[in-house]
């Protein structure tokens, strides 16, 4: 029995509820320490090994007194003490594995060495009735060089050897240097093996720990990518959402009081044609909104992106001659059309929808160019307006409370992704061009292509 001979479990702690998302990476934890590693394996098979070896070598020298038949109050005293130092071995055998098992009971490091004074104390009086049992010196050594500290245990050998010679010597009658080599030779074997245990169990302690920390880093890492991955699946929709249903909404809202307008002032054609307008833009966000409930991402229109860009401008100068406004909305292509990945097509088209929405809600411009450039290397969008522009330095770093000011933000991470670059030029009275271009790189182009 040892401190060490058993893996010394830590305090059973008070049982609280696991934090969310801690139950797979417990779960993976309890069986990685249910998995024995062959250090544990070697392990055991040495304290079973020095269990047996002190209950057969007790037994032993038990069967040889009786054969030398000392004097019946000898002999009866020497089966006393034997039950009762069986005893107080099996009892500290049994409570250490119960606390390497379950962490209750008394500690081995507090009571081991008191335990090993008496397992010492019963040796020594058996010791004292017959030479015998000299045979548990040998599993007496290992107990002092594993619960005791190196210097208190190598005396601890030393004194138990001398106790051993002493007794083979007040046997033969005198002195004699087989006596005395046998036990040195068994103590110097033991302290080599004790060497070797304490370094093997040393070992398995480290390989232990490592394995509990590769555990306690897999399980954070899988929590960081989870919230990783949430995040950026929320911005995801949040971008999705403001580039269409919310443009939508705003522009309904619009539209509705244009409608209001027409009827205050009797003109029921107008109102007419700007309800209708309401109804096909609300027919539209509805279509995106029940998309986002089936949890699909937003697909785009069916169409080359030239004509969806065409479309879009089309429609910006609609509303605004709708709201009573007079913006007046061109497209242009420049360089010759080639095909883009799906997620380049998707940020053009939520760009310029972006953007003359801001046009048509902050810029009171009467022009908008649109402007569609290849390249063999990229592709670019510009959107200019003739409106009262602004200073760049004053756009906010996020969104503001009211929940605007997320557009320009939100174009910013959509080039991101695509590793593209995005850039602003305004004054307050001399219009504003925003230009974004990404590369036609597959790479980059396929990181987004997940967004």
């Amino acid at each position: 029995m040892s401190a060490r001979i058993h893996s010394q479990p830590q305090p059973a702690p008070q049982a609280s509820a696991p934090p969310a998302g801690a139950t797979a990476v417990n779960a993976i934890a309890a069986k990685a320490s249910a998995g024995a590693s062959p250090g544990d394996v070697v392990l055991r098979a040495l304290r079973i090994a020095l269990h047996t070896a002190f209950a057969g070598l007790l037994l032993l020298a038990v069967f040889q007194m009786g054969l030398n038949q000392p004097a019946w109050p000898a002999r009866v005293g020497a089966y006393v003490l034997s039950a009762v130092l069986a005893g107080v071995y099996l009892a500290g055998t049994l409570t250490e594995t119960r606390y390497a098992a379950t962490g209750l009971g008394p500690a081995p490091d507090r009571y081991g060495p008191a335990w090993l004074g008496m397992v010492t104390a019963l040796w020594l009086c058996l010791l004292v009735i017959s030479p015998d049992f000299s045979w548990l010196a040998f599993p007496l050594f290992f107990l002092d060089l594993q619960l005791l500290r190196t210097i208190p245990a190598l005396a601890a050998v030393l004194l138990s050897t001398a106790a051993v010679v002493l007794a083979q010597w007040s046997r033969m009658g005198h002195p004699s240097l087989a006596a005395l080599l046998g036990p040195m030779i068994g103590a110097l074997f033991a302290v080599v093996m004790g060497s070797a245990y304490s370094a093997l169990h040393r070992e398995s302690v480290n390989q232990r720990l490592a394995l509990e920390e590769l555990q306690r880093a897999r399980g954070e890492l899988a929590a960081s990518q989870h919230d990783a991955g949430v995040l950026a699946e929320r911005e995801r929709l949040a971008r999705e959402i403001h580039d269409t249903l919310a443009q939508g909404l705003s522009s309904i809202v619009l539209l509705s009081r244009a409608a209001v307008s027409a009827l205050d002032a009797d003109d029921p054609g107008l109102a007419r044609e700007r309800l209708t307008l309401v109804q096909s833009t609300a027919s539209e966000n509805l279509a995106e909104a029940r998309r986002f409930v089936r949890g699909l991402a937003a697909p785009l229109e069916h169409g080359s992106l030239d004509a969806r860009l065409a479309s879009v401008c089309s429609n910006a100068a609609r509303r605004s001659a709708a709201g009573g406004g007079h913006l007046e909305c061109l497209f242009r292509v420049d360089g010759t059309p080639g095909p883009l990945h799906p997620a380049c097509e998707a940020t053009l088209l939520r760009a310029a929808q972006s953007l003359l929405a801001n046009i048509e809600a902050h810029a009171g411009a009467s022009k908008a160019v649109v402007t569609l450039e290849y390249s063999p290397d990229s592709v670019a969008l510009d959107v200019f307006d003739d409106g009262t522009g602004f200073d760049p330095v004053m756009l906010p770093a996020g969104p503001r409370a009211d929940g605007t000011g997320f557009g320009l933000l939100s174009l910013r991470e959509r080039v991101a992704d695509l590793h593209g670059t995005l850039s602003v030029e305004s004054a307050p009275g001399e219009g504003t061009v925003v230009a974004l271009r990404l590369p036609l790189d597959p790479a980059a182009a396929a990181s987004g292509s997940t967004e």
